[in-house]
């Protein structure tokens, strides 16, 4: 018998005495908190013992398996070459596998979820980017044709142009899903695999896979092809036909489904997708040279298993980057571990987005704002207002309006008292018979947008037209959801509608298939796209020189030098290639 197998039968030995005794470990007992998957749901990791055989890494995994029985508990999950694994533990399991001397810890399987939202704000808690001593001088970037404002951020033309597609280089999307059949994608998914156990249905990506729709939209962003759209019926106002173009068409792309129906996905079920990914690389027995892994999704609290994790597709080679989060607060959880790369969001202008997380785990920051991408064929919305004989532009549709149709008499909805005498129809008692049957027309105001349209829905409106008290387009973010067509309007059009009463007016929500989201979600797959770019056209980089290379070559934004709003600036993906 060899010296490892001796350790091992010793170890063994241990593990079956220790099920009757308890010994300290480090621990961290779930609660029912939302952040938790199940109350017996956790991650157990083991004392890891260095650098061992392939043969020995198995005998080791059995023993670490056998000790999870002999515990009572039932593994979901194991992670063989991290020493880890998911289980199910009883009260008493749990007990008896926290006194196991191989045991080093044992915590919950955490929950974390996307970190995307439709844009618009809320009123009572608006979203808006903070345009003061964050914003620089620079002109707003704008789209033009196919290419988004954050492709120009990027420069992705002058890359398209030079021929840097990130051909070469495989993204594989950690997510919610996409829509492979969208016309974008061009049908050329390089994967697809689904890691959400707990929904059916759910495997085929040219079936319904993407309920939350923020995978197709990360994608998009990524990989939409050029000249591939889906008609201007399905575009929002203002689109190319065309649609959009993604920062690095010519790369592989690859979606594994982590986040479920709701937007979210367990500790476990992630780390699953990410060792897939890694799994694709030549040299863990896949077909690709080099792979970037994009992770648009988080939460408040660490894991030790997920660092592991997270470490060991990093020494494989991968290059794993990650979303900050949206809590204008701390760096949320994978982006602030070592060995993942932190994205922050920032808006047209170069400022920070201020829900954008922060602290000295952000790295580099990319476009996060008002960012126009895919979204499943259909499930996107597109809005239409007029008034007054005057057909409205940049209207918004409320994230929760119902996609409808109404046209008929437009009505002030304040009734000449307080707030709603302002138009803005605040006060939860707030009513106006004359709404009945009619849209109403309100101001944006002191009160949110959901106690604005309740009260109109309340007096029977059967469609609502709120328009901004400032300048720029209004999107607006609702509680719940209405069965009648909601639109923000510009506050000249809204205003001129005022003096036209009684008029005549129409609003619409439609189907499209793109749609306008937020987040530092959106931020990562350009950031991801850019990196693969990068190393499709400097493939002698290993992981480490390439995140060098990144963060010396970023524009530099806000307080000079890396900063924890910024980290080192703009990721600037040209300049990494051409030193220009």
């Amino acid at each position: 018998m060899t010296r490892t197998r001796a350790l091992l039968a010793a170890t063994l030995a241990l593990t079956l005495a220790a099920c009757g005794q308890q010994s300290p470990v480090n621990t961290t007992a779930p609660t029912t908190n939302k952040d938790v998957v199940a109350s017996d749901a956790y991650l157990v990791g083991f004392k890891e013992a260095g650098q061992i055989s392939a043969q020995s890494l198995q005998q080791q995994a059995a023993m670490q398996a056998q000790a999870i029985t002999a515990a009572g508990g039932v593994m979901t999950s194991q992670w063989a070459d991290i020493s880890a694994a998911a289980v199910r533990l009883s009260p008493a399991a749990l007990a008896k596998l926290q006194g196991n001397p191989m045991v080093d810890y044992v915590e919950p399987d955490l929950v974390r979820t996307a970190q995307g939202f439709k844009s618009g704000s809320s009123d009572a808690g608006s979203r808006k980017t903070n345009f003061t001593a964050q914003a620089l001088t620079t002109p707003p970037y704008t789209g033009s044709g196919e290419t988004t404002w954050g492709d120009n951020a990027l420069k992705v033309e002058t890359l398209r142009t030079s021929g840097y597609t990130g051909a070469g280089v495989a993204v594989c999307i950690g997510d919610t899903g996409i829509d492979g059949n969208h016309p974008e994608f061009q049908k050329k998914l390089k994967g697809f695999k689904n890691f959400i156990t707990t929904e059916t249905n759910r495997n085929d990506p040219y079936q319904l896979n993407d309920v939350s729709h923020h995978g197709t939209h990360v994608s998009g962003t990524v990989f939409a092809q050029y000249g591939a759209g889906t008609g201007g019926s399905g575009t929002l106002e203002g689109m190319d036909v065309n649609g959009v173009g993604g920062v690095a068409t010519g790369v592989n792309l690859y979606m594994a489904r982590v986040l479920g129906d709701t937007g979210s996905g367990s500790s476990s079920g992630i780390i699953n997708g990410v060792n897939w990914c890694v799994a694709q690389l030549k040299s863990q027995g896949g077909t690709e040279a080099k792979v970037v892994i994009s992770l648009s999704l988080g939460g408040g609290r660490a894991s030790k298993t997920e660092q592991r994790a997270y470490t060991s597709a990093w020494k494989k080679g991968a290059f794993t980057v990650a979303a900050t989060g949206n809590d204008g607060a701390a760096v949320s959880y994978p982006a602030a571990y070592d060995n993942v790369v932190g994205i922050g969001a920032i808006d047209n202008t170069e400022a920070k987005a201020d829900f954008s997380n922060f602290g000295t785990q952000v790295d580099l920051v990319a476009p996060g704002v008002d960012v126009i991408s895919s979204v499943p064929v259909g499930q996107g919305t597109r809005a239409t207002a007029s008034g007054g004989g005057v057909n409205f532009t940049q209207v918004m549709s409320a994230d929760k309006s119902a996609k409808a149709t109404f046209s008929g008499n437009v009505v002030k909805a304040g009734d000449g008292t307080g707030t709603a005498g302002a138009n803005e129809f605040c006060g939860t008692t707030s009513r106006n018979s004359a709404l009945s049957g009619n849209i109403a027309l309100i101001s944006r105001g002191t009160c949110s947008f959901e106690e604005k349209v309740a009260n109109a829905v309340a007096s029977g409106a059967k469609a609502v037209m709120i328009y901004n008290n400032t300048a720029g387009a209004l999107g607006t973010s609702l509680t719940n959801s209405y069965t009648i067509p909601v639109v923000g309007i510009l506050q000249a059009d809204g205003q001129g509608l005022l003096t036209k009463l009684p008029t005549t007016g129409t609003v619409a929500v439609t189907g499209a298939d793109y749609d306008m989201y937020n987040g530092t979600s959106m931020a990562t797959p350009h950031a991801s796209a850019a990196a693969a770019v990068v190393w499709a056209a400097k493939p002698g980089l290993t992981n480490a020189q390439l995140l060098s290379l990144l963060t010396s070559t970023a524009k530099d934004l806000g307080t000079a030098g890396k900063d924890n709003n910024f980290g080192y600036g703009l990721v600037n993906p040209l300049k990494a290639i051409t030193g220009q």
